[in-house]
């Protein structure tokens, strides 16, 4: 059931972002504080990703072999009837690792191209996908830039990469979505209140 409704809620949010928004377009929910910001990204959770067509290859093969790797481990747990908690723990990661997959996997087929001046449509024959199989990009909307400075407001000795191009200090920078905060929230999990069952 945890993993179902993750999906649906990180799918559906997903699907509404790319219908009805361009890249780069941003909605305030809380003021300056939290928006919503569409971006993709061709990697990993927060917009990290490896470079090139080998890279994304690569990093799609790799989130399928982990996944399948933790619906064993998953099933297993199951049938042994291990607490909930371990199982909620890894129910979350296994449903972000998912989501994330399905967005690179299928939404190159699924969408036309998104702009910063069109919004994407369902691909038909008239219009086709942007991208083949595993080679869709990851949609990103969450934005929570808690702190924005400028580098006049901060310590010169303060190192470059902190700063964005026009010299500002932003926390929280990353851009992500709900499967992201899915995976996050599960690792979070495991590590404050599972740690029994880690082996390290």
């Amino acid at each position: 059931m945890i993993i179902f409704l993750v999906l649906v809620i990180d799918q559906a949010f997903k699907f509404w972002i790319k219908l009805n928004m361009t890249i780069g377009e941003e909605i305030p929910v809380l003021g300056s504080w939290f928006r919503l910001y569409f971006t993709e990204n061709y990697g990993m959770a927060f917009g990290l990703q490896f470079g090139g067509e080998w890279g994304k290859i690569t990093l799609s093969v790799f989130r399928i072999l982990a996944v399948f790797a933790i619906g064993i481990y998953l099933f297993v747990l199951t049938r042994k009837k291990t607490s909930f908690g371990l199982i909620f723990s890894i129910s979350l990661i296994f449903a972000g690792a998912l989501g994330n997959i399905i967005d690179s996997a299928f939404y190159g087929l699924l969408f036309t191209e998104s702009s910063y001046h069109t919004v994407a449509q369902f691909a038909s024959a008239a219009h086709p996908g942007y991208a083949g199989f595993l080679h869709g990009r990851v949609v990103d909307m969450l934005y929570f830039p808690l702190v924005v400075l400028h580098r006049s407001e901060l310590p010169g000795w303060l190192p470059d990469f902190l700063f964005s191009g026009d010299q500002r200090f932003i926390f929280f920078r990353p851009i992500f979505n709900i499967a992201d905060s899915s995976i996050t929230i599960g690792v979070a999990w495991l590590l404050l209140f599972e740690r029994k069952y880690l082996r390290f």
